[in-house]
């Protein structure tokens, strides 16, 4: 612990992030094309008489996906409406993942020397803002939130522009 009159340094990193979003996949019948077709393969002469295969082409994306596996036009249809929204769920978590992605790119270097502001504590109190060169001396009250002096110095320095 440090006496009073030592300096002591500190640093610390904040990131606001939005909230992660539930993936729910809806799908809209108008925007289904749905083939039938004859299934191939074994399963006697059932298969060679009966459309019971289904092909779902989700026309905004263009995921195709077909099922063959049962003897029902209904019941194939119904796996591949699985299939489809499988299909979708995983191309929006991949959307997800890229808008991340895009939004980590912008986080600057947060190592020794690259920070915003100091804080100054003891003996003196300030907050130095590095990027503006404002300089206010109730710590207290920029702790409790009040940033709008920092904000409008910012805005007026670089034109709104959000660096």
């Amino acid at each position: 612990m440090a006496a009073i009159g030592e300096g002591v340094t500190s640093t610390i990193t904040v990131a606001v992030l939005p909230e992660a979003e539930e993936v729910d996949v809806d799908i809209n019948e108008t925007d289904l094309r749905v083939d039938v077709y004859r299934a191939s393969g074994a399963g006697g002469q059932h298969v060679n008489k009966t459309s019971s295969a289904v092909r779902l082409t989700h026309e905004p994306t263009g995921i195709v996906v077909a099922c063959q596996q049962e003897r029902s036009q209904g019941k194939n249809k119904a796996t591949a409406m699985k299939m489809l929204k499988a299909a979708l769920y995983q191309r929006a978590l991949e959307e997800q993942e890229k808008k991340k992605a895009a939004l980590e790119a912008t986080k600057t270097d947060n190592s020794w020397g690259n920070q915003i502001r100091s804080y100054v504590f003891q003996p003196y109190t300030m907050v130095n803002d590095h990027r503006t060169e404002l300089k206010i001396g109730d710590v207290q009250a920029v702790m409790n939130g009040e940033l709008d002096q920092f904000i409008q110095t910012y805005l007026k320095k670089f034109g709104g522009s959000a660096k």
